[in-house]
C-alpha cells in the first residue's frame, strides 16, 4: 500500500468510528486558538490605552479579560487532549485486538515463520506510533493550524509589512521537517526491529533459565542482553535526536525574524508607520506562533513513524489464511474413523524438498496404529497434517471416506484430540486447564476426567487442589504430571480420533505406567495414532508403518515386521536393550 491508500485505510477502518468525538477535540482546538489569537490582540489596547494614554477605565477589564482567554484555553486544551487520550487508547486496543485474533486463526505456518518476540514489538511497539498518528497528530493538525491562522490575522491586523517578513519562517520551517521526516521512517523501522529482537531474546532467556544456570552462562547471557540494549539504545537516541533537530532551526529562526522585525519596526517607528502598542501585540502573537510552528513542523515525523508502523501491522490483520474452509464444504461425518492416507506428498516451503513422499497409509477405524522411524523421518509431519495444521501439496487425507479438505475445519478439529511430549499447559488453575478442551463442562466432568488419567492423585495433595495456579506452561508440575493433565484434557474433549506425538517420552517407568493406564482410557475404541518409541506402545498396536526419511518403507503388525523388515528389526532390538 502506499502513503495515501494506508491513510484512507486508517481513516476509514479506526477514526471513522470516533468522527464525532474527534470533532468535539477539534472545537475545543477552535476555543484554544480563539483563546490564544485573544491573548495577542489584548495586548494592543493594553499597552495603549494604560500605558500610553493613561487611561484607567480599562485598568480592571483588560487584565480581567486576559485571565478569561487563559482560562479559555487552559480547559479548552484539557478537554481536547482529554478526549483524544480515549480515542487514542479505544482505536490501540481494536489495533491490539485485531492483530491477536489475526494471530490466533492464523495458519500454523506464519506462526513458525516468526518468532513470537516480533510479534509481541508488532503489538506494542508498532500499535503505539499508529495510535499517534491517528489521536495525537489529528488533534495537534487542526489546534495548531487554527492557532497559527488565528495569530497571522492577529499579525496581519497589526502590522501587515511585518507579517510578511515573519511568515518566511513557516515555509523553511517546513522544509526542514520534511527532511527530517524522511530520515525518521528509516530509522523508527530499524528501532523497531531492534526492539523485535530483544523481546526474542528475552523470552528466550525466562524460557531457558534452568539451561542458562547449569551450563553458567549468566555472564554470557548478560553480555547479549547489554548488546541488544544497547542496539535499541542507539536506535532511539537517534529517534530522538531527530525530534529535538527542529529546536536549534526554530530558535535560530526565530531569533533571525525577531532581530529583522524589531530593526524593521525602529524604522517603520521612525515613520510614524506603527504604534508601540501595535509591535508589542504583533510580537507576541509572533511568539506564540513559535509553539503552533513547531509542533506542524514536527508532524510529518510523526506521520512517518506512523506510516512505517502501519506497514508493518496492517499486513498482519489482513493476512488471509491458505488453510481455509470450501465455499461448499460440510461438517465431517463421523461413522469408525477409518482414516486414509492417499498418494499425498508434502513440503514446509515450496523451494525445499518434499518432507512426505507419495505416503499411502490406511488406518483402521476404532484401532490403534503406530508410526515406527528415525527423528526426522516425518512422523510427527504426519501426525500434523490430519487437523490440517499444514495442508499437502497434492494427494488427500479421508476420514471414512471424506476428504478433509472438503469438510468444515472446525468440525474436523472437533473430532480430534492431541497428546503431545512437548505438553502445552496455561498459567491458570489446574480445573481451567483441563476444561480448556470444551466449553461448558462441569466441575463433575473434570474430577471424573482428572481420575482416569490418574491426576486426581496428585491434585489432591496440593493445597488448592484443583484451584492451584500451575505456572507458565505448567512450570511447578513435574513432567508426568503435566501429561496426565494433558490427557485428562483430551478425555474431556471425548474425540473419536487421538494422536499420540510420543506422550510417554522421557518418563521414569512408575510414572509412565500411569499414563500408559491413563492412555489405556483415553484411547479404548477410538481411532488413535500414535508415534511409538516405548516398546510396550509398539506390541499393543494393530498395525505398524516404518517411516523412513518422508516414505512408508514398511507396514504390518509387529511379527510380521520382525521378519520382514531389517530397519524394524534394528529399531525393536535396540528398544529390547533400553528396556
Amino acid at each position: 500500500m502506499n502513503n495515501s491508500e494506508i491513510y484512507k485505510r486508517l481513516y476509514k477502518d479506526y477514526s471513522k468510528k470516533y468522527i464525532n468525538k474527534i470533532l468535539i477535540s477539534v472545537f475545543f482546538g477552535v476555543l484554544v486558538a480563539a483563546s490564544t489569537s485573544a491573548i495577542a490582540w489584548l495586548l494592543d489596547p493594553a499597552i495603549k490605552k494604560i500605558f500610553v494614554e493613561k487611561d484607567q477605565s480599562l485598568i480592571i477589564v483588560i487584565p480581567l479579560l486576559i485571565i478569561v482567554a487563559f482560562t479559555i484555553k487552559g480547559f479548552a486544551l484539557y478537554f481536547a487532549k482529554a478526549i483524544m487520550i480515549k480515542v487514542a487508547e479505544e482505536i490501540k486496543k481494536i489495533l491490539q485486538s485485531q492483530m491477536v485474533k489475526s494471530l490466533i486463526k492464523a495458519d500454523t505456518q506464519l506462526i513458525d515463520q516468526k518468532h513470537s518476540g516480533k510479534f509481541i514489538s508488532n503489538l506494542t511497539y508498532d500499535v503505539t506510533h499508529i495510535t499517534t498518528l491517528l489521536s495525537t497528530a489529528v488533534l495537534n493538525l487542526f489546534k495548531d493550524s487554527l492557532t497559527l491562522f488565528g495569530l497571522l490575522f492577529v499579525m496581519f491586523y497589526q502590522n501587515w509589512k511585518l507579517s510578511l517578513i515573519a511568515i518566511i519562517m513557516i515555509p523553511i520551517a517546513g522544509l526542514a521537517s520534511k527532511t527530517l521526516g524522511k530520515r525518521m521512517g528509516k530509522v523508527v523501522t530499524e528501532a523497531q526491529e531492534k526492539s523485535g529482537f530483544l523481546n526474542t531474546h528475552l523470552i528466550e532467556l525466562f524460557k531457558n533459565h534452568k539451561l542458562v544456570k547449569i551450563f553458567q552462562r549468566e555472564e554470557y547471557e548478560s553480555k547479549r542482553t547489554d548488546e541488544h540494549l544497547d542496539q535499541l539504545k542507539d536506535k532511539n537516541i537517534k529517534i530522538n535526536t531527530v525530534y529535538v533537530r527542529m529546536s536549534p532551526i526554530m530558535e535560530t529562526l526565530t531569533g533571525i525574524m525577531i532581530a529583522i522585525l524589531i530593526f524593521y519596526s525602529g524604522k517603520l517607528a521612525l515613520k510614524s508607520e506603527i504604534e508601540i502598542g501595535n509591535f508589542f501585540s504583533f510580537l507576541a502573537a509572533m511568539m506564540l506562533a513559535y509553539q503552533p510552528v513547531r509542533a506542524l513542523s514536527t508532524i510529518n515525523i510523526t506521520l512517518k513513524q506512523g506510516l512505517s508502523a502501519a506497514n508493518r501491522i496492517l499486513p498482519i490483520i489482513d493476512h488471509k489464511n491458505t488453510i481455509i474452509d470450501l465455499d461448499d464444504s460440510k461438517d465431517l461425518n463421523i461413522t469408525d474413523a477409518s482414516i486414509k492416507f492417499n498418494k499425498l506428498n508434502f513440503k514446509y516451503n515450496s523451494n525445499e524438498e518434499n518432507v512426505l513422499k507419495n505416503i499411502n497409509i490406511d488406518i483402521a477405524g476404532g484401532k490403534m496404529t503406530s508410526l515406527v522411524g528415525h527423528s526426522g523421518s516425518g512422523k510427527s509431519t504426519i501426525l500434523n497434517l490430519i487437523p490440517r495444521f499444514y495442508d499437502a501439496q497434492s494427494g488427500d487425507i479421508l476420514i471414512d471416506n471424506q476428504s478433509i479438505y472438503k469438510v468444515k475445519i472446525k468440525s474436523l478439529r472437533d473430532k480430534i484430540s492431541l497428546v503431545s511430549q512437548d505438553t502445552t499447559l496455561f498459567d491458570d488453575t489446574i480445573k481451567n486447564n483441563i476444561k480448556y478442551a470444551k466449553d461448558n463442562v462441569s466441575d463433575e466432568e473434570v474430577i471424573s476426567a482428572a481420575k482416569f488419567s490418574y491426576a486426581n492423585e496428585f491434585i489432591e495433595q496440593l493445597p488448592n487442589k484443583y484451584e492451584t495456579i500451575i505456572g507458565e506452561n505448567g512450570i511447578r508440575l513435574s513432567g508426568g504430571e503435566k501429561q496426565r493433565l494433558s490427557i485428562a484434557r483430551a478425555m474431556i474433549k471425548k474425540s473419536p480420533i487421538i494422536l499420540l506425538d510420543e506422550a510417554t517420552s522421557s518418563l521414569d517407568s512408575e510414572t509412565e505406567s500411569k499414563i500408559q493406564d491413563a492412555l489405556k482410557i483415553l484411547t479404548k475404541d477410538k481411532t488413535t495414532i500414535v508415534i511409538a518409541h516405548r516398546l510396550s506402545t509398539i506390541l499393543s498396536s494393530d498395525q505398524i508403518y516404518i517411516i523412513d526419511s518422508g516414505n512408508v518403507v514398511a507396514n504390518g503388525k509387529h511379527d510380521e515386521l520382525l521378519n520382514n523388515s531389517e530397519l524394524y528389526k534394528n529399531f525393536y532390538e535396540k528398544q529390547i536393550r533400553k528396556e
